[in-house]
């Protein structure tokens, strides 16, 4: 995992994302650059956990690094549930999902292949 003090770029917090996220085992870790397609965010990151209890602690996880990295209103949303748990780091915005679920949903396919940043380290589909 980087070992970043302080995340000075988008793409700088999108890298420890996704290296925080490969760290806690996620698979197909993808990334989409927004940038000047969305006032929303700069990037979406997407990774699948093998269970309920996997995506919540990922999210919770992520939430108390991005904290240790400064970034602050980090906003979590369907962890009690643990299927698709969205957590919103300003300029980045991570879905995390049951492997049933983010099939159904696909939002690699609504925000077109096109825009995919490749990680090395993911696994990919």
């Amino acid at each position: 995992m980087q070992t970043l003090t302080k995340l000075t770029s988008s793409k700088a917090l999108m890298e420890f994302i996704e290296h925080f996220l490969d760290s806690k085992k996620a698979k197909d870790i993808v990334s989409i650059n927004l940038e000047g397609k969305s006032a929303m965010a700069d990037y979406l990151v997407i990774a699948t956990g093998t269970s309920q209890r996997q995506v919540a602690s990922m999210a919770e996880l992520l939430r108390e690094e991005l904290k240790k990295k400064g970034i602050r209103n980090i906003h979590i949303e369907g962890l009690p549930q643990g299927d698709w748990v969205l957590v919103d780091a300003g300029d980045v915005i991570i879905h995390l999902f049951r492997h049933e679920i983010r099939s159904y949903y696909n939002l690699e396919k609504m925000w077109g292949m096109e825009h995919l940043e490749k990680n090395p380290k993911a696994t990919r589909f």
